[in-house]
């Protein structure tokens, strides 16, 4: 039996009447020409690897009478039959049949349509196919490409991550390295990172905490050296006033001792002194011993005007104040001492502050006191130097300062504390008296003396009295100076 596609044409003669009928046909089986169109039409002879991508095969019932699917050995696959599945859809149902089939030696995508005759019963199958490896290969590519693409994705994802998580991390170590300085307590930190917004809102937060510390950290630091400068000046102030009171109450006890011996020795000097006198004036002038009576009555008189000074320092005479003007006694004084011998090398500088108000005190006193400390400057320079006195008002115009100061050898650090001590002197025809006297006088004043010096450079003595004394409480003192 065969498959033929054949036609009937209808044969008249000249005179246009029917005479006969044409029959043609084309045998299907094994021509391979139609298959072959087929498979040109559809697929353009495509080739992949040596094979046909498109096939296409005629079926006659369920045998394959013309095909252009080949066999391993490359002649076409004739007279094979179809799957069973197949024949039962297409050949039984007559319906297409559309899939995944394994065709003679590989597989295709294929699709199963009936044949049917002009009394449409089904009579064969026409198969078209193409090759699964091409799309199996496309698929796998496209795998292994999106596969590629996923790595390479990652390694970047990868990359730009260790890329932001080092530029995060660089700024987050020096803001860590920053908050470690500050810990330390170095707080001048300047923080200029470039880094994403949030990490540069935090370095311009720690570094105005940091700024802020750093002004914190130097107020306290000022306010430390103010207050310990303040509890210096305090300590200094309150041991001032210890030594003040201890030195108040040795006074006054070697003024108490002081009187009394000289009460008891004043009587013994009196008969010395009168005897020694009557005894050298009895004596011819060429005797020898009239010059040992002449050392007696001169040691004697020396004696006695040490016992009068002690009575003058236990006596402590208080003060017979009135308005008295300090500029004034101290141009005195330098008039008085200027043309002295002790002073011919001594250049005297004068700084007497103006406007300086008269004060109430004892002027005697006073001029006791600057006396006392101009002497013992000068006879501190003894090769020459410079004597300079100043007055001027201080604390708040309250106080008014005298200072007389030297240029000569100095007081030693252990001499400092005891040259206000009654009799404690370094002169060898010293009584040590004076400046005990000087201090106690200032004292009873309301006032203060104290000094500076510095061995080799000279001595400052600054004497502080105030222009209101502490005996005026009523309006009478206060009439009187301001008249």
């Amino acid at each position: 039996s065969g498959m033929m596609i054949k036609s009937a044409v209808p044969i008249f003669d000249e005179d246009n009447s029917f005479i006969g009928i044409l029959i043609g046909g084309i045998l299907l089986n094994r021509n391979f020409k139609i298959v072959d169109k087929i498979k040109e039409v559809v697929h353009e002879k495509e080739v992949y690897e040596g094979r046909d991508i498109g096939t296409a095969t005629i079926f006659q019932n369920d045998l394959r009478i013309s095909t252009n699917v080949k066999n391993l050995d490359g002649s076409r696959a004739i007279s094979s039959l179809v799957s069973e599945e197949v024949y039962d859809k297409v050949l039984v149902e007559g319906k297409k049949w559309i899939g995944k089939a394994f065709v003679v030696n590989t597989w295709y995508i294929t699709a199963y349509e009936p044949i049917r005759n002009i009394d449409n019963k089904i009579i064969g199958i026409l198969y078209v196919g193409i090759l699964e490896k091409p799309f199996n290969d496309i698929l796998r590519n496209t795998i292994i490409t999106f596969l590629g693409i996923a790595i390479v994705g990652v390694l970047l994802i990868i990359l730009i991550s260790l890329l932001i998580a080092r530029k995060i991390s660089k700024p987050l170590r020096q803001l860590e390295s920053a908050a470690d300085q500050i810990a330390k307590g170095n707080y001048n930190q300047n923080l200029i990172i470039d880094a994403p917004r949030e990490i540069e809102s935090l370095a311009h937060s720690i570094t105005r905490m940091s700024i802020r510390l750093e002004r914190e950290k130097r107020e306290l630091e000022t306010w430390g050296e103010i207050l310990e400068k303040k509890v210096k000046e305090r300590t200094d102030e309150i041991q001032k006033i210890h030594s003040q009171l201890f030195r108040s109450e040795k006074l006054a006890s070697i003024g108490k001792l002081a009187a009394g011996v000289a009460h008891e020795i004043n009587n013994p000097l009196t008969g010395i002194l009168t005897n020694a006198s009557l005894l050298r004036d009895d004596l011819e002038e060429g005797d020898p011993r009239r010059e040992d009576l002449e050392v007696i009555v001169k040691e004697t008189i020396r004696c006695r005007e040490i016992v009068k000074r002690l009575l003058d320092f236990s006596r402590q005479t208080a003060p017979v104040k009135k308005l008295t003007d300090v500029n004034s006694i101290l141009e005195q004084i330098v008039l008085f001492v200027h043309n002295q011998t002790a002073f011919r090398n001594i250049k005297i500088v004068k700084e007497f502050g103006p406007n300086i108000p008269e004060i109430m005190a004892d002027p005697d006193q006073i001029r006791q006191v600057c006396i006392n400390l101009i002497i013992n400057a000068s006879e501190s320079m003894t090769r020459g130097g410079e004597l300079r006195i100043k007055t001027f008002m201080a604390s708040g115009n309250d106080l008014i300062n005298v200072i007389i100061s030297d240029t000569g050898g100095g007081i030693p650090e252990n001499l400092r504390m005891k040259i206000f001590d009654p009799f404690f002197t370094t002169k060898e025809n010293g009584t040590g008296l004076g400046l005990a006297i000087s201090y106690g006088i200032i004292e009873q004043h309301g006032g203060r003396i104290d000094f500076t010096s510095a061995v080799g450079e000279g001595t400052t003595f600054n004497i502080s009295l105030p222009i209101k004394s502490q005996e005026m409480d009523g309006d009478s003192y206060g009439e009187d100076i301001s008249r």
